[in-house]
């Protein structure tokens, strides 16, 4: 499709007048991690704590979007791309914003983060890896996928028949298979307090 007529619009209102007035910055805090290492759940609890201390925050989380914005991907190489690029965009909008934006999302690819990343300001991505092995990640199995992957039924998932690319220098690493859902969270808490997203 041709953007040639296409045409940027300034605007009189900018992301840190939105910030001014929500009384924090915004950033995206990007969870990654395997299906099951408890990504969700953590990015919950924390959009609830945030929630708590008045600090405007969304929630993008992997099911959620396929049910509406990305219903029409699939699993290929090709849709997880897309998947978080629409994503990346759409986090990027929240910064604008002047929201913080929790995504949670398999998200495997290095190249694709990465590229989530350089659509926003420096410091303004934090890239959470919510570290779980493979092993307690299946025996968790809430939605019953990895016994589906094993089976051959779902083709291409990721940890068992796609391959997941561990984050090469993730701001965040969580290990839920040692720590508390409450611990996590407070680490993700220190780190924005300390950064100066938010205050103590």
């Amino acid at each position: 499709m041709s953007t040639k007529n296409i045409v940027w619009h300034d605007v009189t209102v900018k992301k840190l007048d939105r910030q001014k007035i929500r009384g924090h910055k915004s950033c995206v805090i990007w969870f990654t991690g395997l299906s099951g290492s408890g990504k969700s759940t953590i990015a919950n609890a924390l959009e609830k704590c945030l929630l708590d201390k008045g600090i405007s925050s969304y929630l993008l989380d992997g099911d959620n979007i396929r049910h509406g914005l990305n219903k029409n991907l699939g699993f290929s190489p090709e849709d997880r791309k897309e998947n978080i690029r629409r994503i990346g965009e759409v986090a990027k909008l929240f910064v604008d914003a002047g929201v913080i934006a929790c995504t949670a999302f398999i998200s495997p690819y290095v190249e694709d983060r990465e590229q989530a990343r350089s659509l926003v300001e420096e410091n303004e991505f934090i890239e959470i890896y919510v570290k779980c092995n493979l092993d307690e990640c299946e025996k968790r199995d809430p939605k019953g996928l990895y016994k589906k992957a094993r089976e051959g039924i779902i083709k291409e998932f990721t940890g068992i028949s796609a391959p997941y690319e561990e984050p090469l220098n993730p701001e965040i690493v969580l290990e839920n298979d040692k720590n508390t859902i409450e611990e996590s969270v407070n680490q993700v808490l220190e780190y924005l307090t300390e950064k100066g997203i938010i205050n103590d």
